[in-house]
């Protein structure tokens, strides 16, 4: 699966682009604030209906326009479909092959896009909504009754938390208590089965960028020594008192342990970037094995925060993955570049993009 081409229309400072795209590598350079990063961020919107960079949609959209436009031709099992989606300030929608899209878990069937980008060391510093987002992007690929089992188990959790916070009897409240247990447990199941076949995978990519081992274990969001039924009937005076759940995979988290340590207290700026990549390469790796591809890897200016050691042993995995590759770099002749594989080049200055190559 790859784009064959990529049209951008009002996103952020690129007014109008066209671009045909090589199948296996796209460098692009530029200087700082010239757009090159966005075009990654269109590319991951496309296939996500949201950035990697803010959560605020409307700042996407270029200066006092109403809307953006994003197209593109994306190649699975010999044959081009068209792909577009606008994003204007009554939401977002989606065509695909001349039909609408039902949902952003559909768009992400369709383009799958992975970034790993200069913030990418949230994933090791951040909350645990951060790993929870990376750990069930991973789930929803490899396993399709995932999306069902977690969109149950939110409708639950949201009614419960709702009863709570209005001060519901308790018979209102708990009577959410099965159906959240129900969805909660398939949820936490899916998810220790996805990070069983993962760890590995992380583990073999963390020791070739670091020299070192980085072990990941989930923590389901409830006391590994009672079910969830046990947790959320122990939780249930503080449920009241704080008037939302306590208890579930709402509130899971991947532990990540480097060298037996916390990575998180561990590793330097620089390091925490490596292990991050771990992760999501990793997770690339893995779910190449169970059946699942990523169509488009965004690799966002990999030289920040990297000496030319570490740099040149961050491309060599990107380059080993089966993704098409699109990597921006502030100096295109850095010699680590040389190693990517042939494709095309492209120059971005005040979101005008010329193609090199």
């Amino acid at each position: 699966m790859s784009l064959d081409s990529l049209g951008i229309e009002d996103f952020r400072c690129i007014e109008r682009a066209e671009l045909a795209l090589h199948e296996r590598c796209n460098l692009i350079s530029g200087e700082n604030a010239s757009g090159k990063t966005s075009l990654l961020e269109a590319i991951f919107v496309l296939g996500r209906g949201r950035s990697f960079r803010t959560a605020k949609a409307e700042t996407l959209i270029r200066n006092s326009m109403p809307a953006l436009q994003l197209t593109a031709r994306v190649r699975s099992e010999g044959s081009a479909r068209p792909l577009g989606l606008r994003l204007g300030k009554d939401g977002i929608e989606a065509r695909y092959s001349g039909r609408p899209v039902s949902g952003l878990a559909e768009l992400a069937t369709i383009l799958p896009a992975q970034a790993i980008d200069p913030e990418v060391h949230r994933l090791i510093e951040g909350g645990p909504q951060e790993r929870r987002r990376f750990l069930d992007w991973g789930v929803f690929h490899v396993e399709p009754n995932f999306v069902g089992q977690w969109r149950r188990y939110q409708r639950a959790l949201r009614q419960r938390n709702a009863a709570l916070k209005a001060g519901a009897a308790p018979a209102v409240v708990r009577a959410w208590d099965p159906e959240l247990v129900e969805a909660g447990e398939l949820v936490a199941g899916s998810r220790a089965r996805y990070l069983q076949a993962l760890a590995p995978h992380v583990a073999a990519t963390a020791e070739r960028l670091l020299g070192n081992v980085l072990d990941i274990s989930l923590h389901r969001g409830w006391s590994a020594e009672r079910t969830l039924q046990e947790s959320i009937e122990a939780s249930w005076i503080r449920d009241r008192e704080g008037a939302v759940t306590h208890a579930g995979p709402h509130r899971a988290d991947i532990g990540v342990r480097f060298a037996g340590l916390p990575a998180r207290d561990r590793v330097s700026r620089g390091q925490q970037k490596l292990a991050a990549a771990a992760l999501l390469l990793g997770q690339l790796r893995c779910d190449a094995e169970l059946g699942s591809s990523v169509a488009a890897l965004l690799v966002d200016d990999p030289a920040a925060e990297l000496d030319a050691g570490n740099l040149e042993r961050l491309l060599k995995e990107v380059v080993g993955l089966p993704a098409q590759l699109f990597v921006t770099a502030l100096d295109p002749t850095n010699p680590a570049l040389a190693n990517l594989p042939e494709g095309h080049r492209f120059h971005v200055e005040h979101g005008s993009v010329t193609r090199l190559i």
